[in-house]
C-alpha cells in the first residue's frame, strides 16, 4: 500500500541518535553510525521526530510499505517499560490516531498489563510538544504607546486552505504566505512581518483530517497561477513541521521550482 513513512537523509545524518527518543513504537535506531528505519512495519508516519533531528535529515514521503502495524509495535513498546508504553499512548492521543490507540489499549488489557495515565497533567517529561500545557503569561510585553496602531494586512479570504478556490484572481503571479493556525497567535507582529503584500493560507498538519486533499490543492494553484515565491511560518513544535512536507510535495506534483522562504516560531513568541 502506498502511504506516509520516514525517509532518512543519510548525507545530513550524523548518527546523533536525537530522533530516537520521539519515536517510542522503535521504528529508529542507530546503526553504523546513522538513524535507520528498521522497519515499515513500526512506522506510524506521523513524523513525531522531525522535530528532534538537528541537521534536518528526516522527512516525511509517500511512497508503498507495509501497513503499519499496531500489535506490533505494542510487542517492542511493552519490552521497554511502562514509561515509553505511556509515551507511545500519549504519541497515538495527541494524533488523533483513535482506531490505533484502542488497539494499543486492548493490546495492554489482552496482556494483562496496566494501561498507564497517558492524559495526565504533567507533561513536562514525555508526549508530545504540540500538547504540552504551558502558562506564557510571563512573556507578554506590554506597549505604553496608545497611538501605535498597527494596520491589518489580509489580502484575501477566506484563508483556511480547506475553503479556497484554486482559481481565484489573487493568486496570479501571488507571493504566498503558507501559515500554521496558530503561527498568528504566537507572533505578535505578524501582519507587518510576514503578510504584508502576501496572500495568505492557513492550515494545521496535526489536527487536518484533509493533507492528501492539501497537497493536490497546493498542487493545482502552483500550476495554475504562476507563483512568485512561497514563504512557510509554522511553530516549533515536531508536529507543525508537516507543512514543510506538504508544500514540498506540492511543488513535486505540480512540476514546479519556486522559491521557498521557511519560518519557524517558537512558542513563546520569536523567530527561531
Amino acid at each position: 500500500m502506498k502511504r506516509d513513512i520516514i525517509k532518512i537523509n543519510e548525507e545530513k545524518c550524523s548518527g546523533c541518535g536525537e530522533c530516537i527518543p520521539g519515536c517510542p513504537e522503535g521504528a529508529l535506531q542507530v546503526i553504523d553510525g546513522k538513524a535507520r528505519l528498521i522497519s515499515d512495519l513500526f512506522c506510524d508516519g506521523l513524523g513525531a521526530c522531525i522535530g528532534n533531528c538537528p541537521r534536518d535529515a528526516i522527512e516525511v514521503e509517500q511512497r508503498e510499505a507495509e501497513p503499519y502495524d499496531e500489535y506490533k509495535v505494542m510487542e517492542n513498546v511493552v519490552k521497554a517499560g511502562p514509561n515509553v508504553i505511556r509515551a507511545h499512548l500519549k504519541h497515538l492521543n495527541d494524533h488523533a490516531q483513535n482506531e490505533f490507540l484502542n488497539q494499543a489499549i486492548n493490546f495492554l488489557k489482552e496482556k494483562n498489563i496496566e494501561v498507564p495515565d497517558y492524559e495526565g497533567e504533567n507533561e513536562s517529561k514525555c508526549g508530545c510538544p504540540g500538547s504540552m500545557a504551558m502558562d506564557l503569561s510571563r512573556n507578554k510585553v506590554e506597549s505604553t504607546d496608545e497611538s501605535q496602531i498597527l494596520s491589518a494586512e489580509l489580502r484575501n479570504w477566506p484563508v483556511q486552505l480547506q475553503l479556497l478556490n484554486p482559481n481565484a484572481p489573487y493568486f496570479k503571479n501571488a507571493d504566498l504566505l503558507i501559515a500554521a493556525d496558530c503561527a498568528p497567535f504566537a507572533y505578535p507582529n505578524f501582519h507587518q512581518r510576514f503578510l504584508k503584500d502576501k496572500v495568505l493560507i492557513i492550515l494545521c498538519p496535526k489536527l487536518d483530517k484533509t493533507i492528501e486533499q492539501y497537497v493536490d490543492k497546493l498542487a493545482e494553484i502552483f500550476e495554475k497561477q504562476d507563483i512568485n515565491s512561497i514563504s512557510i511560518v509554522h511553530m516549533e513544535v515536531p508536529c507543525c513541521s508537516g507543512i514543510e512536507v506538504i508544500v514540498r510535495r506540492a511543488l513535486e506534483k505540480s512540476q514546479k521550482n519556486i522559491i521557498v522562504k521557511d519560518y519557524t516560531i517558537s512558542i513563546s513568541g520569536e523567530i527561531i
